[in-house]
């Protein structure tokens, strides 16, 4: 009973943290409003405009660091614990309670989370992209050029988003950027051009801006490559053991006759029975067992043919209990596929950064790795291997004749579709990139 309590007692502790965290959070931003308006006429707490001494000034100051600290803090517990809820049975306390502080702002009751993380965000992005200026030798202070400028940034919805005109420029693949100069020429230019830009704060918020897009990116990537792979895989195991292996258990016990789905396991089987036959009259033959008589041979081999008969007959309902599995598997594949067509455009993109900002060297190493494997010499063996083993996997007949076409022929397709690849794209965004592969594949 104790036990129980603590593990109770544990659960709600763990499902009021997301809400516990960002009350805490919205404090310390309810905070600092309350210096910025109390002290500095409602602006951020950056500059000394307000007379106040140096000594007086870092106080605020160091008031504020703390406060912002304690927010970024508590929000990363805030999505820490609330992720983790995700992949329990603990559901998040959504219950909203009236909080009352101390500092001369009206009370914000039943608040809602996204309203509470609004204000965090206004609060705190009046304190990001600083700009560094000397008051004197010995101290420095910073000032937002976005509030210096009293610019705010709305995200705006676009109705035309689907048109290809209006395609989103950060979704951009590197694939598709083509031009007459080398793109390596025209970003040094754009290099050297941002960093003599006089407005410099402009430079500095568009690379805060890059590195906010392509951590998001990287982050919705490998997040969505992971669900692509692991809701396939639960999706065929949960439907092969609690929906389709019941069934396809039920249909062979009202059909005891069928004891093999193919030509192929029969064939197993018949060499599995007679090896084991010859076993025994072998070992008679040496000594190395006890002689056993004619009706003591026929009740071993029957034995034996049981044992293998309920063994092929539990291969052959795996292998019908996979065929429909993979059905499942791949309607939860398509589904993913269908739902989340913006994160496959960012996965896109994403890979296409990966394989092109790699170096020449190491381009051409991958390009011939994956060519000797798939379509080179060698290749055959191991598409055979991969062949028979899907075919195990779903009961079916070998076919000699369907593996060797579908050798002759696959590979020749990939080889092809690499080649154009080569031609299409490769050579034209990074044409060093294939003098290094001809290079080393002479």
């Amino acid at each position: 009973m104790k036990l129980q309590n603590i593990i109770s007692g544990g659960r709600n502790w763990l499902s009021a943290t997301p809400e516990r965290a960002l009350d805490q959070a919205y404090r310390a931003a309810i905070k600092i409003k309350a210096i910025e308006d109390d002290h500095f006429n409602g602006q951020p707490v950056l500059t000394q405009t307000m007379g106040y001494s140096d000594s007086v000034y870092k106080v605020f100051r160091t008031d504020v660091d703390n406060y912002l600290k304690t927010i970024k803090f508590r929000l990363t517990e805030f999505k820490l614990s609330r992720s983790f809820l995700i992949f329990s049975d603990t559901q998040p306390n959504n219950n909203q309670v009236a909080i009352t502080y101390s500092n001369g702002l009206p009370p914000q009751p039943n608040l809602t989370i996204v309203e509470k993380l609004n204000f965090i965000d206004q609060i705190v992005s009046r304190y990001q992209n600083k700009d560094v200026i000397a008051v004197n030798s010995d101290s420095k202070i910073t000032i937002d050029s976005a509030v210096a400028k009293n610019q705010l940034t709305l995200p705006k919805n676009n109705k035309n988003s689907t048109n290809p005109k209006n395609k989103d420029p950060n979704l951009e693949t590197i694939s598709d950027k083509t031009g007459v100069l080398p793109r390596s020429f025209m970003r040094t230019i754009n290099r050297i051009k941002q960093e003599i830009d006089p407005q410099s704060e402009t430079t500095e918020e568009e690379v805060l801006k890059k590195f906010r897009r392509s951590r998001n990116k990287t982050a919705i990537s490998i997040r969505f490559l992971l669900i692509l792979i692991i809701v396939p895989l639960m999706t065929h195991q949960i439907a092969k053991t609690f929906l389709v292996t019941p069934l396809v258990k039920e249909y062979f016990a009202e059909r005891e006759q069928i004891l093999f789905i193919n030509k192929d396991l029969e064939e197993e089987a018949f060499i599995e029975l007679r090896h084991y036959e010859e076993n025994l009259h072998f070992q008679n033959l040496l000594g190395l067992a006890p002689r056993l008589s004619e009706e003591e041979v026929e009740i071993r081999l029957q034995e034996k043919a049981g044992e293998i008969a309920e063994e092929y007959r539990e291969h052959g309902i795996n292998a019908v209990s996979n065929v429909f599995s993979d059905i499942f598997s791949l309607i939860a594949f398509a589904g993913i596929i269908f739902a989340c067509q913006k994160e496959i455009g960012i996965v896109k993109s994403f890979l296409d950064e990966i394989v092109y900002g790699l170096s020449d060297s190491a381009k051409a190493f991958l390009i011939i790795l994956l060519t000797d494997m798939f379509v080179g010499y060698h290749s055959p063996h191991g598409w055979e291997v991969i062949l028979e083993g899907i075919a195990n996997h779903l009961g079916l007949p070998e076919n000699r004749d369907f593996n060797f076409l579908f050798i002759a022929t696959f590979p020749v397709i990939l080889d092809t579709v690499l080649k154009y690849w080569i031609f299409r794209y490769l050579n034209r965004i990074s044409p060093s990139s294939v003098a290094t592969y001809k290079n080393m594949n002479e």
